[in-house]
């Protein structure tokens, strides 16, 4: 079932090949940021009652943990090309079935197979990139899957304030198949992984997707590394990494890692912008437009981490760092919010808050940890792995989704104080737990925390 032919590998690999290799993240923020403006305009038409909407809305959450829980030993089996070619039929089906539906349940339906989609496609991106990319800008390119999602969102942003006055909400959700159409016919110019060909016994078509994008020097130190790691963890299984002391203990980091990434907040934005620019005086037009302010903020600081920040800086201390000042917002959010009901300076602040908290995430927990979670595991169970903390990722963001909106109807102040804890718990994990990565090989990092059998 592999879509990687047996006697050549694409070679070429440029910018344009990986950010094709990326644009599932663009797919993947332009669905989580549709959907909200799409159901103003199809509840109303398919008669959707609040428990309707929520199920529509979850539907795509469960489907996502469901793709990155089977996405782990299928990318092993087949590589990692054909879950790309998968994730961007599914990407396909769900947006067009979504465009079309009927009925409730078939809006439900596309929405879970959406899900499914954006599951495979997170599992799956992030490990690809890092396979193939080349040690000393690993990071940047890996980041490429970050700056997509953060043009996606802001893709949903301008598509909705475009088309919210015609109130084509099919229109809103049919368009996200053009992306993945192009992602479809972009993946089969795209090499394999280098390291899946080597465990498959492919050495020579690894060797012609080095070539592709290494300096011929560097070519046969790398495959030479490449094959010494697989041959000496032919035996490594999940089981046996969790019974490894260290290996248990990189596990346990990467799932920190996707777990903190939604626990300090980032749902906060999505959700409470348009609340506090209605409460300074904007109406409903005028938030949607406003807020594509915190998506041009979000990719601008998304760039400057992919370009300037994580292959000069490294991994650990923008994490760090990121930590800190997403701490600092959610308690100058969480200060100025009872200033809100009156729409004075508080609503300002938290507005500062919130942009501060924007370019905070962006610099550093928003792509850094994919870029970690990409390349921090060892290369027999990169994408069971990689699979487990993609799952526990988007078991915590449905969590924080569903009670958010309860907990700030409780009281605003201590929630964002509690956004607050959560970030100087992330600079705590960031500081004691998670290992620099910043250019080294992948098998050098895998030979520094695992135990050999």
């Amino acid at each position: 079932m592999t879509i990687t032919s047996r006697r050549r590998a694409p070679r070429g690999l440029g910018a344009l090949g990986y950010s094709i290799g990326a644009l599932g993240g663009a797919i993947r923020g332009y669905e989580l940021g549709i959907v909200a403006s799409a159901l103003l305009f199809a509840g109303p038409e398919l008669g959707l009652s609040p428990v309707l909407v929520g199920l529509v809305v979850s539907a795509a959450l469960a489907g996502a943990m469901l793709g990155a829980l089977v996405v782990g030993p299928l990318s092993e089996r087949y590589g990692r090309r054909a879950m790309l070619a998968l994730a961007a039929v599914l990407f396909g089906l769900g947006a067009l079935g979504a465009g079309i539906a009927p009925a409730t349940g078939v809006l439900v339906t596309a929405r879970l197979v959406l899900g499914v989609a954006v599951g495979i496609a997170t599992a799956t991106i992030p490990v690809y990139i890092s396979e193939i990319a080349p040690a000393r800008s690993r990071g940047s390119l890996s980041g490429l899957f970050q700056l997509m999602i953060t043009i996606g969102v802001l893709s949903s942003s301008v598509v909705s304030v475009l088309l919210r006055p015609l109130e084509a909400w099919r229109w809103m959700f049919v368009i996200g198949a053009f992306p993945a159409i192009l992602m479809l016919a972009g993946v089969f110019f795209l090499p394999e992984s280098p390291r899946w060909l080597v465990k498959r016994g492919r050495e020579d078509e690894a060797r012609l997707v080095l070539a592709s994008n290494r300096d011929p020097s560097e070519v046969d130190a790398e495959l030479a590394e490449i094959r010494r790691a697989t041959e000496s963890r032919t035996r490594i299984s999940l089981r046996t990494l969790w019974r490894t002391p260290r290996a248990r203990r990189l596990v346990l980091t990467g799932i920190g890692l996707g777990v903190f990434q939604q626990l300090i907040g980032i749902n906060t934005v999505t959700y409470y912008a348009p609340t506090i620019l209605k409460n300074l005086g904007f109406g409903d037009s005028g938030a949607i437009v406003a807020n594509l302010g915190f998506s041009i903020l979000g990719l601008l600081a998304t760039a400057v981490m992919v370009f300037f920040v994580v292959d000069r800086l490294g991994r650990r201390k923008p994490l760090m760092f990121g930590a800190l000042l997403m701490a600092a917002s959610m308690a100058t959010v969480g200060v100025a919010s009872g200033g809100l009901s009156s729409g004075g300076a508080g609503g300002y602040v938290a507005v500062a808050g919130l942009a501060m908290f924007q370019v905070g995430f962006a610099l550093s927990w928003g792509g850094i940890v994919w870029v970690l979670l990409g390349e921090m595991f060892p290369l027999r169970i990169r994408g069971t792995a990689m699979g487990v903390a993609t799952f526990m990722t988007e078991a915590t963001s449905v969590v924080v989704s569903l009670l958010f909106p309860v907990l700030i109807e409780i009281g605003r102040g201590p929630v964002f104080f509690g956004f607050a804890v959560m970030g100087l718990l992330a600079f705590l994990l960031a500081t004691f737990f998670v290992p620099e990565t910043s250019k080294l090989s992948l098998e050098d990092i895998e030979s520094t925390v695992v135990e050999r059998s």
